[in-house]
């Protein structure tokens, strides 16, 4: 799975503005709403309820919000990146300035997990991190995030 399957330009935030993981999980849940067409409460709840079985802040100043939402046709993705750090209550207590949100139809069992294994893989690699947090240009963040797998080899 590439994430160029996740993830269109429209899906990614250069410059969010959130103060708290809450609003962050909020923007997040409002901006997916018009790029899935499901109730922003739904997809907030979804998304609260799976932070609170444990953090999806991943470390390193990143987190992938994840959650399964009935009726979805496909996964979807959307990255942001904050305008300034949160606390996300990542695991190793750093806060968050890179997101990538990941939406699975409630069906998705393989695929979700193959496509949060892919956002992890690509997120490691601290090279492309720098330059994520390195730019604020839309269509230079989504080029860098879909650039083939190879480019990002471990």
């Amino acid at each position: 799975m590439e994430i160029v399957e996740l993830l269109n330009v429209d899906a990614v935030v250069p410059n969010m503005k959130a103060a708290s993981k809450k609003q962050v999980l909020q923007e997040l849940a409002a901006r997916a709403a018009r790029l899935t067409g499901k109730d922003e409460r739904i997809i907030f709840d979804v998304l609260l309820e799976r932070e609170r079985l444990g953090t999806t802040g991943v470390g390193n100043g990143i987190a992938i919000p994840h959650g399964k939402l009935p009726g979805l046709p496909r996964l979807y993705g959307m990255f942001a990146r904050l305008d300034t750090p949160v606390d996300f209550d990542a695991i190793d207590d750093q806060p968050v300035d890179l997101i990538f949100l990941l939406l699975a139809p409630e069906t998705a069992g393989a695929d979700h997990l193959k496509a949060l294994a892919r956002v992890s893989r690509l997120l490691r690699d601290k090279g492309l991190c720098e330059k994520l947090r390195g730019s604020d240009n839309r269509d230079a963040l989504f080029a860098l995030l879909t650039e083939p797998a190879t480019s990002h080899a471990a």
